[in-house]
């Protein structure tokens, strides 16, 4: 059996983007870098292991929250207390400071007081200021990673942390020689992060949302050799196999080895290694499809064609505006109904699609499908002829 502690490095994207995020390359980040790429295609080991790591050796103070590590807690408290927990490290320092004052707090930037018996931030400090005191007390540009960061969208509040993190980046950038603050995005789906930047009454209008590169053939190689040193010689997996294997399931590492995993315990011969590869792809597809196809057929008809419309229009890259008459129209083709549904059937299939978690909405009222895969199912099955979904 293989271990599943691999981990593919991938130095010269990280630099890449530390160049774009510095200003200085091709493609400017500095207005922010918005990252999107389906779940479980390594995006986030690839920020902890490359990027992340990059930013410190080019002298950058590293800050990071996930906001699907606690979906309950408002996704400013998560990021205020990821704040706070850097500027702890810097105690020592800071202590030094109050000593000498002969207070207990000192303040660290105009208005902002940091008490050190706290853990969180004063009631009348803004993100803003607590960015500014972490930028003045480590004496290094700060870059704020937030993962899965179309969570903060679905509340107001939510809505509110960004705009303030807009205009931290305004106050620790504009008119100054030397930035203090990077603002880097990540997210599972490219429709929901992409609200961040699609309107002009959006925090971050203007700035464009980039696919995370996913992996490649440099991947397979390695990962192939990494696999095959563990096991009997003569008995080893082939690249081009594993390759159509890692293309099968998604280009998703963590996939990858489920399938890998399964095939170590066929104990096959080495003529058998490609077909148990590509079964073992097949038997995950099929959990999938499963899964996906066990929550579509206990829709009813219109929350069905919602879906699919949703998918659609996901896929064209277009707004979906689920009340306009042309969309109650395909909603009605699709649902095979004489008449056409009202605004507010609609808005009660949504509603109820929400609830059963297989569409997101904004707090501004902008839907997208929970699960990108769902929407790749649902449009592979509705050109699939005969067997199409509805």
């Amino acid at each position: 059996m293989v271990s599943a502690t691999y981990v593919f490095h991938r130095p010269a994207l990280a630099q890449s983007i530390v160049t774009g995020l510095a200003g200085d390359g091709l493609i400017d980040y500095s207005g922010g870098l918005f990252l999107a790429a389906p779940r479980r295609t390594g995006k986030s080991t690839f920020l902890r292991q490359d990027l992340m790591p990059a930013c410190e050796q080019h002298g950058w103070e590293v800050v990071y929250v996930d906001l699907w590590a606690d979906r309950q807690m408002d996704p400013g408290l998560l990021i205020e207390r990821a704040i706070m927990a850097r500027l702890q490290t810097y105690s020592p320092r800071i202590k030094k400071l109050l000593s000498a004052a002969g207070v207990d707090s000192v303040t660290l930037h105009k208005t902002l007081t940091w008490d050190l018996t706290g853990s969180a931030l004063p009631d009348e400090a803004t993100l803003t200021e607590a960015l500014q005191a972490l930028h003045e007390a480590s004496e290094r540009l700060v870059v704020l990673f937030i993962d899965e960061a179309q969570h903060a969208l679905s509340s107001e509040q939510g809505m509110n942390t960004m705009f303030a993190l807009k205009a931290a980046r305004d106050a620790l950038t504009l008119g100054r020689a030397k930035p203090g603050l990077r603002l880097v995005f990540t997210g599972s789906s490219r429709d929901k992060l992409a609200q961040l930047v699609l309107s002009r009454d959006q925090p971050f209008f203007g700035n464009t949302v980039t696919p995370f590169p996913l992996l490649g053939d440099d991947f397979v190689e390695a990962f192939t050799h990494h696999v095959n040193a563990r096991l009997a010689p003569g008995n080893t997996f082939q690249v081009a196999d594993v390759a159509k294997t890692f293309e099968r399931v998604g280009r998703r590492p963590e996939l990858l080895w489920d399938v890998i995993k399964r095939v170590a315990l066929e104990h096959g011969r080495a003529d058998d290694l490609g077909k148990l590869l590509e079964q073992g792809a097949q038997s995950i597809q099929a959990d999938y499809q499963a899964l996906f196809q066990s929550d579509f057929d206990q829709l009813p008809e219109l929350q069905r064609a919602t879906l699919l419309v949703l998918a659609r229009t996901s896929a064209q890259q277009r707004p979906f505006t689920p009340f306009t008459k042309d969309t109650l129209k395909e909603i009605q083709a699709l649902a095979k109904r004489k008449t056409q549904p009202s605004a507010s059937t609609v808005q009660r299939a949504l509603d109820s699609l929400r609830d059963k978690g297989l569409v997101w909405r904004s707090g501004r009222g902008v839907y997208a499908l929970e699960d990108s895969g769902m929407g790749d199912w649902l449009l592979y099955a509705d050109e699939a002829g005969p067997a199409k979904p509805l």
